[in-house]
């Protein structure tokens, strides 16, 4: 069993920056690929980033890519969303998840098996 806590969301304006945290329970945390993913008002929760067991690989979204940095350090189980130039369209509730699922699914939301309960980053223009 993992718990996830997020935090670190809030409101910011447009072209800032904010840097999500999620705190993992449990001595496998480094068995764990890491994701992050979001859902808007009226919209479907929808991939953002993920990271690999290692931290070696990552993977983006297009629609953050160039702007998000998913990193995690296995020593203190957290998994980081550094969020960057930050816009209104990322107005979201932000959902960090764990599984041991193959790297090739990693996008998908079936694939994972725990669940944070999530925190809202509000992004102003």
């Amino acid at each position: 069993q993992v718990q996830l806590v997020e935090s670190g969301g809030g409101l910011v304006q447009a072209g800032g920056s904010l840097r999500l945290s999620c705190a993992a329970s449990g001595r496998t945390f480094s068995s764990y690929a890491m994701g992050w993913f979001r859902q808007a008002p009226g919209k479907e929760r929808e991939f953002v980033a993920a990271i690999s067991r290692s931290g070696g690989s990552t993977n983006y979204a297009d629609s953050v890519k160039g702007r998000f940095t998913i990193s995690r350090d296995n020593v203190k189980n957290t998994v980081y969303l550094q969020m960057n130039n930050l816009k209104p369209e990322d107005t979201a509730v932000y959902y960090c998840a764990a599984g041991r699922m193959a790297w090739d699914v990693r996008a998908r939301q079936g694939a994972y098996d725990y669940w944070g309960q999530g925190t809202q980053v509000t992004v102003s223009s």
